[in-house]
């Protein structure tokens, strides 16, 4: 219940509808919408007659990542990155990010994050969902270049905060974002890219999960096995979900 949503996503609720001194078991009764905590976009999330999560196949949802580390290159608030920062992961660590990959985002800012269940000493919701970094479409067109799979990221959502409707709902921020990056938000996201990494990656089913976290500092800078689990859901266009890092 204290797990926040994405802006304009309400937090979980639950609340105990059987008692085991009465009714000799106990029960709870769940409501939330799903982009709340660890979770997967479905392409439904974001196109009429797309994929719903029931639909991807668990052959699809398992396979060979690369966690590239960018705090480590010190992206920091409101701030881009873009293909070159993953062309330098590969020069400067010898792993290459190749067809069929999972791509694992770390930007560092899942630390800041409400319920980080590894760590809460450094929760900072407002910078969490406001203020991590993000890409613009040029990022999002070298994801399919590259012919990346699927996408993972520590942070709120896989766009920009201010590609999304964060951008009119904190005024304050947007106007502290444009100072950081030092010109127009208008131009640095166009109309037409809004929330590029969801309108122009669905609809060839390169999907992601926003609001991984746990222990991920553990896997830095390498090439994993990595599965994600969330549950069968016929026509649901998100669904929470364990992700997991099989250690070899």
């Amino acid at each position: 219940m204290h797990t926040p949503g994405f802006a304009g996503y309400g937090s979980p609720s639950v609340r105990w509808i059987k008692r085991l001194a009465f009714d000799k078991a106990g029960g709870q009764e769940l409501q939330s919408t799903l982009h709340v905590a660890t979770h997967l976009d479905a392409p439904a999330h974001f196109m009429t007659g797309g994929k719903f999560i029931g639909d991807l196949p668990l052959d699809f949802l398992i396979g060979p990542a690369a966690v590239v580390d960018l705090e480590r290159m010190g992206i920091g608030d409101y701030q881009i990155y873009g293909p070159e920062h993953f062309e330098r992961w590969e020069r400067e660590t010898g792993n290459t990010i190749d067809r069929g990959d999972i791509l694992i985002i770390h930007t560092g800012y899942h630390k800041y994050y409400p319920e980080n269940w590894a760590d809460r000493s450094q929760v900072d919701e407002t910078r969490y969902f406001i203020r991590h970094p993000g890409p613009t479409r040029a990022f999002a067109e070298w994801v399919l270049d590259r012919g990346v799979r699927w996408i993972a990221v520590d942070a709120g959502s896989a766009d920009h905060p201010m590609n999304t409707v964060i951008r009119t709902m904190r005024a304050d921020e947007a106007e502290d974002a444009e100072d950081a990056l030092g010109r127009p938000l208008s131009e640095v996201f166009p109309r037409a890219d809004y929330q590029i990494m969801h309108t122009l990656l669905f609809p060839h089913d390169v999907i992601h999960i926003e609001n991984l976290g746990g222990e991920i500092d553990r896997v830095l800078d390498r090439k994993v096995q990595f599965g994600c689990f969330p549950w069968r859901f016929q026509g649901g266009e998100a669904a929470f979900c364990r992700a997991v890092v099989f250690n070899e």
